[in-house]
């Protein structure tokens, strides 16, 4: 049986984003083999397929960090009764695909019903802003918090679940995008004409309790500087490689991107008032606590399948169009996440 896949055979833009068909794989010992509804397109992907990642993976590769589908076929030593099942998970590599092959501890089961698409934007975005919230920020009720790229995949998930959280919450985005911050409960900031450090201050008089910051750099000691006493800076990203619609790449970026952001840490731990820069890392944390990883995302499957979080769901691309997929995320317009639909 064939089956089609994205491969990047060198490092570089989208144009090494390759549509290849191949023999279909068959699960090893102890592992299933799942058909592919719905790939998530982030931020990661673009990162590792222009090799500025922290997350390494050798050439040839198929991106891909999170997944939907059902479980067609088992290995030896996996239960019969995985099959057909709709399960979750985050491979890191090899979503861009219509099949994968995955041991069983990484898969989630998925309730019954739930539409795969909006499954999938929880493996990554929304398992990152759930342990941002509870298990790194421990944000309690009523505390304050600052949202970069509120309108985006990861910020709207923040945004909904800092709702649920009773935060009170303020967002950075264009002008465009102000109602749907608005809408999920958070002070829109407009981020091109607007200093938000200032407007932070001023819209709160001391300052935010807790900075999501995906941008990275200089920002990372901008949104220090919002803090209230005992507050933190929660980093997670590095968007501000991006330079129209490009990532800027190379090594040079990769070291800035790791260095400054600790340098920026231990400025803030020599600083007065409490206030701390802590990094987050979704792959560090699922390898070191791959409990806490399924038991986050069977939550958030379960507020899914109530509706108390409702995905946005920013444009469906079929598979072979996973180029132009990238080309909207890097352009860093996209409202909600981008879904490749792989059957």
């Amino acid at each position: 049986m064939k089956f089609l896949r994205i491969i990047v055979r060198r490092l570089g833009g989208p144009e090494v984003l390759e549509t290849v068909e191949e023999e279909a794989p068959e699960p090893a010992h102890g592992e299933v083999r799942v058909r592919i509804f719905a790939a998530g397109v982030s931020f990661a992907d673009l990162l590792m397929r222009e090799g500025i990642h922290p997350e390494k993976t050798r050439l040839p590769f198929t991106p891909g960090w999170d997944i939907v589908g059902a479980v067609d076929k088992v290995g030896e030593d996996a239960p019969q009764a995985m099959l057909g099942q709709m399960v979750a998970a985050m491979p890191i590599h090899g979503g861009y695909a219509q099949y994968i092959c995955l041991p069983l501890p990484e898969l989630t089961l998925v309730p019954a019903g739930l539409d795969p698409d909006e499954a999938v934007s929880l493996v990554l975005n929304y398992i990152t802003a759930y342990q941002m919230i509870h298990r790194v920020a421990h944000a309690l009720p009523g505390q304050r918090v600052l949202i970069h790229g509120a309108a985006g995949g990861l910020g709207t998930a923040l945004l909904q679940l800092g709702r649920l959280a009773g935060l009170e919450m303020y967002g950075t985005a264009s002008l465009a995008t102000h109602r749907i911050v608005s809408d999920l409960g958070a002070t829109p900031i407009d981020y091109q004409t607007v200093d938000f450090v200032e407007a932070i201050h001023r819209l709160t008089g001391d300052g935010v309790d807790v900075v999501f910051d995906g941008v990275g750099e200089e920002n990372v000691w901008r949104s220090f500087q919002t803090l209230r006493r005992d507050g933190r800076v929660i980093v997670y990203g590095f968007t501000s490689f991006l330079r129209k619609g490009q990532l800027t790449g190379g090594l040079r970026y990769r070291f800035r991107g790791i260095v400054r952001p600790a340098w920026y840490a231990l400025r803030a731990l020599l600083s007065p008032g409490r206030r701390r820069i802590l990094p987050y890392s979704i792959q560090m944390l699922k390898r070191q606590k791959p409990d806490w990883f399924r038991e986050d995302l069977s939550k958030l499957l379960d507020l899914l399948r109530d509706r108390k979080i409702q995905p946005i769901i920013a444009e469906r691309i079929p598979l072979h169009e996973a180029r132009h997929a990238q080309e909207l995320l890097g352009q860093g317009s996209v409202r909600g996440k981008l879904v490749l639909v792989c059957d």
